[in-house]
């Protein structure tokens, strides 16, 4: 544009031949690529995500509370009287928008990492399932995507399955999020929420539960293989009052997003965070990932690191109302073997070496 100003300023008569050099020159700088052009939509759509998961409740909290006090007051009000009067919804199945499932951002999402989706097994629509999803990691990024997405082809590797993803029953008193989560398929970690899902909503519901929770996030750093488990039972129990198969899953790669900061048992520092995680049921990590502007840099984006969530077989489970503890912990243990037999099997096929074991705490 400067080469075109400079010609016309030095010929007012405007010579075309200068107009026209200059448009050459103008023309022969380099472009942006196509892959260029891939990478900028694939973090883009990276961003959004991380800011509408730790940004979008308290942001439209604070605007809402902001309106109170200026002549929209009656945005403020008629939310609020939206929200009680919607209470329930999310206890209740949600409100799935398939549409958003389909949002072709959530492609670029997928191929950042990029996220991939294995099946060694089919699941009948005929039966209802709980799917344990491993590990945390910081994000729950493959879970999301494999899930929440239809970026990584769940439905059509398990037709007649309808996944859902359970997450913390606080975001849903969020403003807004609570709408953007319910519209993805995310409903609360609750008995009430599951229970429903897997009794009161047919058959073919898959409820994703990301088993270690809060607990398990605190020990995330790469090459780490180290589960929550051993202790966490209620999702045995449910499983056995509704008769939902057990099914395993296991994302490799998971840990390799974030870099944490690991504070060692019996500190001052983890004590602080197991108490917020006790109070507010999820544990403020400090950690980070690349910035926007290069990988060099630091930020709160993950790395592009390959995640690989595996599918494994289901445990088929009886509907027995009122399980005993010795019933509970037998299907407990047939899980975590199955659990085990899917990492074994895996674990050298998307990164770990045949010496890493999976430990379950």
């Amino acid at each position: 544009m400067k080469t075109i100003i400079a010609a016309c300023s030095q010929n007012l008569s405007g010579n075309r031949a200068s107009v026209q050099t200059a448009l050459r020159t103008l023309l022969a700088a380099p472009w942006p690529s196509q892959r260029d052009v891939r990478s900028w939509l694939q973090l883009l759509s990276v961003l959004q995500w991380v800011l509408s998961f730790l940004l979008l409740g308290t942001v439209s909290l604070l605007l809402l509370i902001y309106l109170v006090f200026t002549s929209f007051w009656p945005i403020s009000a008629l939310y609020l009287a939206w929200i009680i009067f919607d209470w329930d919804t999310p206890e209740k199945g949600g409100r799935r928008l398939p549409c958003l499932r389909r949002w072709p951002v959530w492609r670029h999402f997928r191929d950042y990492f990029p996220v991939k989706l294995v099946k060694t097994h089919d699941l009948s629509p005929n039966h209802n399932y709980i799917i344990g999803s491993h590990p945390h990691g910081i994000l729950c990024v493959g879970a999301f995507c494999n899930f929440i997405t239809g970026s990584t082809g769940f439905g059509e590797m398990f037709p007649g399955i309808q996944p859902f993803l359970t997450t913390l029953a606080g975001n849903f008193r969020l403003p807004i999020f609570r709408e953007y989560l319910m519209s993805g398929g995310l409903c609360p970690v609750t008995r009430r929420a599951i229970g429903y899902l897997l009794s009161k909503n047919g058959t073919g519901n898959a409820v994703a539960i990301v088993i270690g929770g809060a607990a398990e996030s605190l020990s995330c750093r790469p090459g780490v293989t180290t589960l929550i488990l051993k202790n966490r039972k209620g999702f045995v129990r449910m499983a056995l009052q509704h008769g939902a198969y057990l099914v395993p899953s296991f994302s490799f790669g998971e840990n390799d997003l974030f870099r944490q900061v690991v504070f060692e048992e019996g500190s001052w520092m983890r004590s602080i965070q197991q108490r917020f995680q006790k109070m507010m049921g999820f544990a403020p990590c400090v950690f980070y990932g690349r910035g926007l502007t290069s990988v060099r840099s630091r930020g709160f984006l993950p790395y592009a690191r390959p995640i690989t969530t595996v599918v494994g077989e289901p445990v088929a489970v009886p509907k027995i109302e009122d399980p005993s503890c010795e019933m509970v912990d037998m299907y407990h243990e047939m899980y975590v073997r199955s659990l085990l037999k899917l990492f074994n099997e895996n674990k050298t096929k998307y990164g770990l070496s045949e010496t890493d074991e999976l430990q379950i705490l």
